[in-house]
């Protein structure tokens, strides 16, 4: 399921001559809508970054999810755009979004006229400079920025896979429910809870309105992965969440995303108004008689809104607190409707698991934790970022093989998984 491969979506910034648009996370070849639709941003769509290997024209990709922004990228970006009109030469400049390799940002990635790719990273203005006079042809002092082998190898790990709303609408949500009970994704929340239990309580219940909600209050220390997942491929939450919307019923859902996710909210805007625009949200999806509308509720930021009836009672107005359980959300949730709640990267999983199989899902992780888990590493350690490894991976395989050891070459010493939730290794 990689979330470490980059992919092309469209949003609504424009600056300067620089075409902006996001990308990254997740397994959509082109976020779940079989287009190339070109938006009123004028942005095309959902292309994968892969897909630009073998165009004709020269292009040019900046990372440009909030780490690689942190790290200079918005500056370095500006510059290209300077250094490339004074010389004259116009490539197609688009940004992306994280790749997981945040140690790096801000990352850049050329590709020539022939198709050739070449990454760059860590690549602040004297570096971008160096990149143009290397295009250009006047010198090239800009091999010391190019990627890694190590970290290329790292990268070349991760896979990808293309679009499941059009095959999930031809089959039964009964269909839909069997190949994720098939797959066995669990839960990404923390909990661990069957996925398909979930979506079948919610069908099975009564009710003449359901609910569908995704759970994007990010609150524990350390975590930043539905982050990433909201600002590089939003439309591949979007097509999750339709996804288990046919499968349960439901005509409504929301996003429950934290407040202190400014980009990742208006990108999430950005990629609903489009879906909204293409046909993809409100009524008769691809000519079904489906229909499905999402919003997006920005939370206060209160961590306990991370726990499920919590973030239902924010979302009607009142005090975030839990309540006793049962009823559960599936019987009486928001407004005391049928309700599904799935965080982002549960859903996020769903499109992979319709296009390819829940069997071949299974395939990976170990026999009671089936799939992929993406992580935040973080803290004393020598490459900071995010990762996705195999269910049953060993800690000391994701700290030393994928995040280079201890910072300064010292030994391990306490670390905490970061109250299990959120999926975060904590390095002291």
């Amino acid at each position: 399921m990689s979330w470490l491969l980059q992919f092309v979506a469209s949003n609504d910034d424009k600056r300067g001559d620089i075409r902006y648009t996001y990308a990254g996370i997740n397994t959509q070849n082109y976020c779940g809508y079989k287009t190339n639709h070109v938006g009123e941003s004028g942005c095309r769509t959902s292309t994968p970054r892969e897909q630009f290997v073998g165009e004709a024209a020269m292009k040019i990709l900046i990372g440009y999810g909030s780490c690689g922004i942190a790290a200079g990228a918005e500056k370095t970006a500006t510059e290209l755009n300077r250094l490339f009109a004074e010389a004259r030469i116009t490539p197609e400049i688009e940004i992306t979004g994280c790749i997981g390799m945040c140690y790096l940002e801000p990352i850049i990635d050329v590709i020539d006229d022939k198709g050739e790719k070449k990454t760059y990273v860590r690549v602040d203005e004297k570096s971008a400079a160096e990149i143009v006079k290397s295009i250009a042809g006047l010198e090239n002092r800009a091999e010391e920025k190019v990627i890694s082998q190590e970290d290329m190898d790292i990268l070349n790990r991760q896979r990808n896979c293309t679009s499941a709303l059009e095959k999930a609408l031809a089959g039964t949500p009964k269909e839909i429910i069997d190949e994720i009970k098939i797959s066995g994704l669990a839960g990404r929340g923390g909990a661990g809870f069957p996925t398909w239990f979930k979506w079948q309580a919610a069908r099975d219940a009564s009710g003449d309105k359901k609910y569908i909600i995704c759970n994007a209050d990010e609150g524990d220390r350390g975590a930043f992965m539905d982050r990433a997942v909201i600002e590089g491929d939003p439309h591949c939450l979007i097509e999750g969440m339709l996804i288990a919307a046919y499968a349960i019923g439901a005509t409504d859902g929301v996003v429950y995303v934290r407040a202190e996710y400014p980009l990742a909210i208006k990108r999430l805007a950005g990629a609903i108004a489009e879906a909204e625009s293409m046909g993809y949200l409100g009524s008769n999806i691809l000519n079904s008689t489906f229909e499905f509308n999402l919003r997006i509720k920005a939370g206060a930021g209160a961590f306990v809104c991370g726990e499920e009836t919590a973030l239902i009672a924010s979302l009607e107005g009142k005090r975030g607190m839990p309540r006793l359980k049962p009823p559960f959300p599936a019987q009486k949730g928001f407004w005391k409707k049928p309700t599904n709640i799935n965080n982002v990267e549960t859903y996020a999983n769903v499109p992979w698991i319709i296009l390819n199989g829940g069997a071949e899902f299974s395939k990976m992780g170990t026999p009671g934790s089936k799939g992929t888990k993406v992580f935040a590493l973080t803290g004393k350690i020598k490459k900071g970022g995010l990762v996705e490894i195999l269910m049953g991976s060993t800690i000391k395989d994701v700290i030393y093989n994928v995040g280079g050891g201890i910072k300064d070459d010292q030994s391990l010493k306490p670390f905490k998984w970061a109250d299990r939730p959120a999926a975060v290794y904590l390095i002291f």
